[in-house]
């Protein structure tokens, strides 16, 4: 279980309460900050390319629509994406690690080559092949069902599942790493001598173990995942209008630079807004890491 001293250290380290207060104020901010905004703001309107202003904080984009509203809703968004492809990475990679490093033998052999051949196969490939797969499939039974509706709205569910299904090999060696030294422990070979089943020697003794590696982890992916999703979303293959995301709001604000005029706000505020999350869960990620770490007990 979580030793309660580790959190005893984290709220000494002013940097990572920083970064926690930082990161729930940005949380609260993206999720509640559009409900007390106009939704016309989110709206094509009549001031195009508007610098920074009383009235359009972050300024407008080519349509018009208010570039601060955009930014919360495509933050809204990415840290969803985040978020949730962070948990799906966490569940299959510590499932993986836990049954291949307690099992031992053939069967830990045979599942670590596995990842080592998911490993061989270049993430991006993988990423596209798995988006266009999924996409086109989606769309053709949504067309033939007359659902085409449900189509916006899988995008982002299709984008979480293929993002989580590519981020969870490190963490699957790092858990049965920790599970091959575990097994071995006297609290694991009294378990086993009091006749208690596999299945509750990997929750009740082996999982509590790994909570804080886990939670380290945690916080270190959700970055990982944010920024495969820009990624995507900046090449147009992740995140469609008319929604919105960091990546696509920093595309948009890359391709409305030119030598004749440069629309800054465009790009400097969504970069700006992604930069410093991201920075702050390394920071909160670091911080968890040194406080479990042994040597610091």
């Amino acid at each position: 279980m979580l030793d309660p001293r580790v959190f005893q250290r984290v709220r000494k380290n002013p940097v990572a309460m920083l970064s926690a207060a930082f990161l729930a104020f940005m949380v609260l901010c993206c999720v509640v900050g559009p409900l007390f905004l106009p939704s016309v703001l989110g709206e094509p309107g009549p001031s195009q390319y508007a610098p920074p202003s009383w009235e359009h904080p972050f300024g407008t984009d080519l349509n018009g629509r208010d570039l601060l509203y955009r930014v919360l809703t495509g933050g809204r968004i990415s840290l969803l994406v985040g978020l949730c492809g962070a948990v799906v990475s966490l569940f299959i990679g510590t499932a993986w690690g836990l049954i291949a490093g307690y099992a031992g033998g053939r069967t830990d052999a045979v599942m670590m080559r596995f990842v080592d051949i998911l490993y061989s196969v270049p993430r991006l490939i993988f990423i596209l092949i798995a988006i266009n797969a999924f996409n086109a499939g989606l769309q053709e039974w949504a067309n033939r069902e007359g659902l085409a509706w449900l189509v916006e709205s899988s995008r982002i569910a299709i984008l979480i599942l293929t993002l989580g299904f590519i981020e969870w090999l490190t963490m699957a060696r790092i858990v049965r790493g920790q599970v091959l030294s575990l097994k071995e422990r006297q609290f694991v070979t009294a378990a086993r001598a009091l006749g208690q089943s596999h299945v509750k020697i990997l929750t009740r003794h082996l999982l509590p173990n790994l909570a804080g590696i886990i939670l380290v982890y945690l916080t270190l992916t959700i970055p990982a995942v944010i920024i495969d999703e820009s990624f995507l979303s900046f090449l147009g293959l992740g995140i469609q209008a008319p929604q919105a995301s960091w990546g696509s709001l920093l595309a948009d604000g890359a391709g409305a630079i030119n030598p004749i005029r440069s629309f800054w706000w465009l790009l400097v505020f969504p970069a700006a807004s992604m930069a410093l999350t991201l920075l702050a869960l390394n920071f909160l990620g670091d911080a968890l890491r040194d406080a479990f770490d042994s040597k610091a007990r």
